[in-house]
């Protein structure tokens, strides 16, 4: 997720124990993630589900009735709506507009792929970042390699989206396709 880039590097900043990449491998800490049931909710179960459900299974039935750009953001309204209920008063606009913005993009990732996968390995991985702190980087001592950092971020993101989902890659066709194969979606229901 190149678009983390800027919050990967502020975490670096912040905690630079965290770039040892031993402990990514080290069987002990793996060990503890797996015994923790927010972990396994957060960075299993939730992605697993959530993708299977508003991506994999509500998509395929949108796209003949809304047609594929529709079904990406007609979709993840439906996502972040189902996030209205769990967060305060306050911040409920933020994370709505979040949710749904990440919602149309794993949308259209799985559209381009054809494969839940992505957007599953996606979801956990801004689930254990969280929200960018853009806030806290315009008041961070090193301000001005953090925001290049969230820019270049940002612009990686932008340049690499549609090369890195082009269907070719993935070697089927995919359930629902964005792919310019002809004038219209291709959809194949279950």
């Amino acid at each position: 997720q190149v678009f983390y880039l800027g919050p990967l590097v502020h975490s670096a900043f912040d905690n630079p124990q965290q770039l040892h990449w031993g402990t990514a491998v080290y069987v002990q800490s793996w060990r503890q993630c797996v015994r923790d049931a927010v972990w396994l909710r957060n960075q299993v179960v939730a992605p697993v589900t959530e993708e299977l459900v508003f991506r994999g299974a509500m998509l395929p039935m949108l796209v003949p009735c809304t047609g594929p750009t529709a079904a990406i953001f007609t979709a993840p309204l439906f996502f972040g709506s189902f996030f209205l209920f769990k967060k305060s008063s306050i911040s409920k606009t933020v994370f709505f507009l979040y949710t749904t913005v990440f919602g149309a993009f794993t949308a259209f990732i799985f559209m381009r792929t054809g494969h839940v996968v992505g957007p599953v390995l996606c979801h956990s991985f801004c689930n254990s970042r969280g929200l960018p702190d853009i806030i806290a980087a315009l008041q961070h001592p090193q301000k001005s390699p953090l925001l290049l950092s969230y820019v270049m971020g940002l612009l990686l993101f932008l340049v690499l989206l549609f090369p890195l989902t082009d269907p070719f890659f993935y070697g089927v066709t995919p359930v629902c396709s964005l792919a310019v194969q002809s004038s219209s979606a291709i959809c194949f229901l279950f």
